[in-house]
């Protein structure tokens, strides 16, 4: 069986907004370092602009992008897409972890 290669792993610029409006993101985030970007990290098989707009307009969108995306922040992937699916779910948590260990206020799933 052939691997696929078409699944992507993206990063989006998130509004400093989002910290103090939702507490559950704020909670998630104790030890972001005061003025960093606030970043959400998924995983799609579609172009990473289109997945971004689906977010943005309500479709199965996380509620943190559609409400507080500003941009795809491409420069914080870690890792050359496309990759298999199966890479593309570890890779997401994998980066957002790493992000947040560094301390980037960061959701990500």
């Amino acid at each position: 069986m052939t691997k696929q290669y078409h699944h992507s792993v993206y990063v989006v610029l998130l509004d400093s907004e989002v910290l103090a409006k939702e507490r559950k993101f704020r909670e998630a985030n104790p030890n972001c370092v005061p003025g960093w970007p606030c970043l959400y990290v998924g995983q799609t098989g579609k172009t990473l602009e289109e997945r971004f707009e689906d977010h943005k307009r309500g479709y199965k969108s996380s509620k943190y992008v559609e409400r507080y995306g500003e941009r795809l922040a491409l420069e914080f992937l870690e890792r050359s897409n496309p990759m298999t699916y199966q890479e593309s779910l570890a890779e997401e948590e994998r980066l957002g972890k790493v992000l947040r260990q560094l301390g980037y206020a960061t959701w990500w799933g």
